[in-house]
């Protein structure tokens, strides 16, 4: 069974009108410190910083480092760099999801105490081997090995949050709809583990009074299973969620860092400046109803 989701294509999300009026009390931009920046990036930025002014939503910097093996501190250094290169000031922050286990164990506690986190050996190949097998792929909610019966440990932590769908309003692509468990019960630890980015972001946006998500349309699968988790965590109302179109070329394709130079470090070295990379950005998947450098002091911060 394909999820249901109902969504417009990418192209409305040049042709939207201006968004909706709405306050929010703070969003976020949150990179991880994986790599360095890139014109995904600070398109993400333009869109987190214009919703802010538009909601008059405080913006929270956070740094998403729960992959321990993959962040590295000159990365968080080099993320902080460019930001500050670029003009985009936050109001708040940064917070590092590393600064403080505590939120992460108790939110835990709390779904084992719900019996809704359960321990799970299931790997890649033990999905892929039930697809072989079936001739289709797996579709939750739980997991190909009944883990959840079976008292495990670990390695892998998941949560059961239950069949069905949320559907939801979404600032720029319309109402939504999408399948909780799709493709089963999600991880919230890894074999690791790392506490994963599903639970990890759930988690920091209820304790940080995150009320506005602005973020690229490749995770907008995420939002159902998200919006599910957070009730199970005590959330009353989900977010508002404003997923933006990615990066594209003049023909429209989907840009990467494999069609060419999109790392702003590399940008920078070749001579631009940091409005001439904010216009670049802006001009593949920037705002839609924004005049040419209408963007221009998009840091200005809300203190003051």
């Amino acid at each position: 069974m394909t999820p249901a989701r109902t969504m417009a294509p990418d192209a409305h999300a040049r042709s939207a009108p201006s968004t909706p009026r709405l306050t929010a009390h703070r969003t976020r931009f949150a990179p991880a410190p994986t790599g360095y920046l890139h014109l995904g990036h600070v398109a993400n930025a333009i869109w987190v910083w214009r919703l802010a002014r538009e909601t008059g939503a405080r913006v929270l910097l956070r740094i998403e480092d729960h992959d321990r093996k993959r962040c590295r501190p000159a990365y968080d250094a080099a993320l902080l760099e460019d930001l500050e290169w670029l003009g985009f000031v936050a109001d708040d922050g940064p917070v590092r999801q590393s600064d403080d286990e505590g939120p992460y164990a108790a939110a835990l506690d709390q779904l084992r105490r719900e019996d809704a986190a359960y321990g799970c050996d299931c790997s890649r190949s033990t999905f892929e081997k039930w697809a072989d097998d079936h001739a289709r792929r797996w579709h939750g909610p739980g997991c190909p090995g009944g883990c959840r019966d079976r008292a495990l440990d670990g390695p892998v932590l998941r949560v059961a949050l239950g069949g069905g769908s949320e559907a939801w309003m979404d600032l720029l692509v319309g109402p939504c709809t999408d399948e909780v468990a799709a493709d089963g019960d999600v991880p919230i630890r890894d074999r690791d583990g790392n506490w994963t980015y599903a639970f990890s972001v759930v988690v920091d946006d209820l304790r940080q009074g995150v009320d506005l998500v602005v973020r690229g349309r490749d995770l907008l699968a995420a939002t159902a299973v998200q919006i599910r988790l957070a009730r199970r965590l005590g959330r009353t109302s989900p977010p508002t969620f404003a997923h933006h179109s990615l990066l594209r070329d003049a023909d429209g394709r989907r840009l990467s860092k494999a069609d060419g130079a999109t790392g702003v470090r590399e940008l920078r070295t070749v001579g631009m400046t940091a409005q001439e990379v904010i216009d670049l950005a802006a001009a593949a998947a920037g705002p839609p109803d924004l005049e040419p450098n209408e963007h221009a002091g998009f840091g200005v911060s809300h203190q003051g």
